[in-house]
């Protein structure tokens, strides 16, 4: 999404906090600096708050010739560094120009080998290595290697010049997927590559659109686990705008809650948590898993067969399990964990609302590129939590521990796995 605002700068109440890239433009329109932001309305604000530039004089000469803005609203912290990059190349502002010196601006290359590497070189570096590809430029490496390491966990590849897996810790972890030991084919190998530099590209949407196509073409051909692969990858790359990419002004934007403190308490807390499991939408199935202060209650653990929903549709899955959860008279708990996205937490609150249900919700998700948990809370959930002091206990004892969260999500996610594979082997025998 573009749009373009006047010099009345009280107007930027109307621009999203949501990341991406912005454009000052002069009186003739020419751009004059581009920057990225993880909140386009908190970082193109703060050049027009007063005295904001008293520790950065330089800023002033351009601010003073500022006439619109063009703000480019981008799914996540990682394309608005990519698309800053590829704005930067093709319109070379002059105050980006001026912001620092030619040779220190860093490029993205891919080699010119047989399992081609993703490598970060400087400018005055390029012509050393030879190179497929260079994509490029980029103001600062240590931005460069963030991005490098967090699209690896989706693509991975052989970074070492050896052209072996001995001695190679990557190939153990799986950060390297081992073209030189044979545990990869070439071609499988090139589409890592490709994928990679469709990224660098800003063509993340084409890419998904390749990704789900593989995804249903392996489904068809009974190549589970390639499905599974692909699948994953959409979801990482799907969920990449909650990631904490870039230092500065690109701030997190997950939810830490570590900080809370830890209390103990009388009464026993029960925490449900759902998840959902498929294959193309096929063999799908739901788990909800059940801790009763802090500790797995296996005997409440119940699975779905997933019945009214056919085709990708997760979120609608996770719909068909709380309802036949909730027509049931089981226990009831106090706090409802989702493995998903806002998408999930807005259809929970729906669902759980039209029941007449008013159990406090979070969604949390965690994919391959994930160091830390991002959590989702409803509104309801900080109204509840201020009701009380009992009730404020209850809940700090569940989100002040970051660890136990993603304990319950992952154990949801095996549970439901676990169901999931049950079915599939029981499809292939009786075939």
């Amino acid at each position: 999404m573009i749009a373009i605002m006047s010099r009345k700068y009280n107007k930027f109440k109307s621009l999203p906090k949501s990341p991406g890239v912005y454009e000052f433009c002069d009186k003739q329109g020419k751009i004059l600096y581009i920057g990225k932001a993880t909140s386009l309305k908190d970082r193109v604000g703060s050049y027009f708050l007063k005295n904001a530039h008293l520790d950065r004089p330089n800023i002033e000469p351009m601010i003073s010739q500022v006439s619109d803005i063009k703000v480019r609203v981008t799914d996540s912290v990682l394309e608005a560094l990519i698309l800053e990059s590829n704005l930067i190349k093709k319109h070379q502002p002059k105050y980006n120009v001026m912001s620092k010196d030619d040779k220190s601006f860093g490029y993205f290359v891919v080699t010119k080998e047989k399992f081609p590497r993703i490598i970060i070189l400087w400018k005055t570096e390029l012509g050393k290595v030879p190179a497929k590809k260079i994509y490029g430029p980029y103001l600062s490496k240590h931005q460069m290697n963030i991005a490098l390491k967090l699209i690896r966990r989706i693509f991975p590849f052989h970074s070492l010049k050896q052209q072996t897996e001995k001695g190679c810790l990557d190939f153990q972890i799986g950060k390297c997927p081992g073209p030189h030991a044979g545990a990869i084919t070439r071609p499988d190998y090139l589409k890592n590559i490709h994928g990679i530099e469709m990224i660098l590209r800003g063509k993340k949407k084409n890419l998904l659109v390749e990704l789900k196509k593989q995804m249903k073409a392996c489904a068809r051909n009974h190549e589970f686990e390639k499905a599974a692969e692909a699948r994953n990858r959409i979801f990482a790359l799907e969920h990449i705008r909650d990631v904490a990419l870039i230092s500065g002004d690109m701030t997190s934007l997950s939810l830490t809650l570590g900080n809370v403190p830890k209390v103990k308490l009388k009464e026993k807390v029960r925490i449900e948590a759902y998840d959902i499991s498929n294959i193309a939408g096929d063999f799908a199935v739901g788990s909800m898993v059940v801790f009763t202060n802090g500790k797995a209650d296996k005997k409440e653990y119940r699975k779905f067969k997933i019945k009214t929903v056919f085709g990708i549709d997760d979120v609608g899955m996770m719909k068909e399990v709380l309802v036949r959860r909730f027509r049931n008279n089981w226990p009831k708990p106090d706090l409802i964990l989702l493995d998903g996205g806002k998408g999930h937490l807005n259809m929970a609150q729906s669902v759980l609302g039209d029941l007449g249900h008013d159990f406090p919700v979070i969604a949390v998700a965690k994919g391959q590129t994930r160091k830390k948990l991002d959590i989702y809370q409803s509104k309801f959930l900080l109204t509840y939590l201020g009701r009380n002091e009992e009730i404020r206990k209850k809940y700090n004892f569940i989100l002040g521990d970051e660890k136990l969260i993603e304990r319950i999500r992952n154990e949801a996610h095996r549970f439901a796995i676990s169901y999931h594979k049950k079915l599939r082997s029981r499809d292939w025998k009786e075939k």
